[in-house]
């Protein structure tokens, strides 16, 4: 019989991939094609494998920015794709983007994706130091020509790449990387006055701190609101927030940082309203797309990406990003409005199921996978 073509998902890290790329592999496993997660493992190695998948270690870092150590990357895995030969390489975040369009360049990969799931905040601005990223970006992908397509989360993170001498040749847009709509399920509201809680890395980037701040200022003016702040703090980024700080903040009357959940429906089932104060550079969200799913109205910053699942005065209330007595008054009201608070619930679930579920994200995404193959 015929070996099966090669998909090859490059990543940074081993977690990431287990967080948002599942879904894609795991349909493109199930169209027929033999995967392989190029990436530095950590802690999702055995879960990886199990899924039948085979594992290509890597020594790189995230967070990294030296030029000499870049370079090195660059020539291991140009490396490995010349051993392996894949038909397919999946570059998944800007670091993979960049360097492995370089070494699939040098290798003579016949096809690369290449998934942006969100530009950031130094790409998603409006300065010259994000016009001076994004033209790095885009001309990374101009070298892959007619072998690359670029997938984009959201319609704006598309508007900002289309365009110009550098553009990608060939971009799809495909919300969100997938959220698992069996797990996640409607849930009835819990007792008890208004909970909130947010699901991310504990990043100032992520409006943590805004976040805080506003609902100190909603209690002080007398709502009773409660937070619970669910992730890590993530020391590889510089917009880490410290431990010590995030145990201060749970010193405070109403706030609860929880570390690490791996339970997130459990999470869901003890909160009225899912929230992300983010300040931008996002893709779609997950945690917000796993709240939806179970019936949870959402508070956002109107920022790209988040816009997408949280729709204002549909499921969601919107506020701008950074401003903490806008965040502070809308959760003022949704701690005395109970009946808008379920009406945006009850209109959550619609807008993730069927359109950013597992099915339908892996589907559209194994269907490129057989359009380059054949092609």
């Amino acid at each position: 019989m015929p070996s099966r073509p090669l998909l090859i998902f490059l990543v940074t890290e081993d977690w990431y991939f287990w967080s948002h790329r599942l879904p894609s592999a795991r349909a493109a496993r199930d169209a027929g094609f033999e995967v392989a997660v190029a990436t530095r493992v950590t802690a999702h190695g055995d879960r990886i494998a199990a899924e039948g998948f085979r594992l290509l270690p890597l020594a790189w870092k995230r967070g990294s920015l030296n030029p000499l150590a870049a370079l090195r990357d660059v020539a291991a895995i140009a490396g490995l794709y010349r051993r392996e030969r894949p038909r397919i390489v999946h570059h998944v975040a800007v670091k993979p983007a960049v360097l492995g369009a370089l070494a699939a360049r040098l290798a003579g990969v016949p096809r690369v994706v290449t998934t942006l799931a969100g530009l950031g905040l130094s790409m998603s601005g409006t300065g010259a130091r994000a016009a001076l990223a994004r033209l790095v970006l885009k001309g990374s992908l101009a070298l892959l020509g007619r072998r690359g397509v670029l997938v984009v989360q959201n319609a704006d993170d598309l508007a900002r790449l289309r365009g110009g001498p550098l553009a990608p040749r060939d971009m799809r847009l495909v919300r969100g990387s997938g959220v698992d709509l069996e797990r996640f399920r409607p849930l009835p509201e819990p007792d008890g006055p208004l909970t909130v809680a947010q699901v991310s890395r504990m990043l100032t980037l992520k409006g943590v701190p805004e976040l805080v701040a506003a609902v100190r200022l909603a209690r002080g003016r007398g709502a009773d609101v409660r937070l619970l702040l669910a992730g890590e703090p993530d020391p590889e980024s510089p917009a880490a927030i410290p431990e010590t700080e995030l145990r201060r903040w749970t010193e405070e009357p109403g706030i609860e940082w929880l570390g690490r959940v791996e339970d997130v429906p459990r999470l869901w089932a003890r909160a009225h309203v899912a929230v992300l104060a983010s300040r931008g550079g996002e893709g779609v969200p997950k945690s917000l797309l796993e709240a939806a799913a179970c019936g949870r109205a959402l508070l956002a910053t109107d920022v790209p990406g988040t816009r997408e699942v949280a729709r204002d005065g549909v499921n969601a209330l919107l506020v701008p990003p950074g401003d903490v007595e806008a965040m502070a008054a809308a959760l003022q009201r949704l701690a005395e409005d109970a009946a808008l608070r379920r009406r945006l619930g009850a209109a959550s679930r619609g807008v993730v199921d069927p359109a950013f579920g597992e099915a339908e994200v892996g589907g559209r995404m194994a269907a490129l996978y057989r359009e380059l193959s054949s092609g």
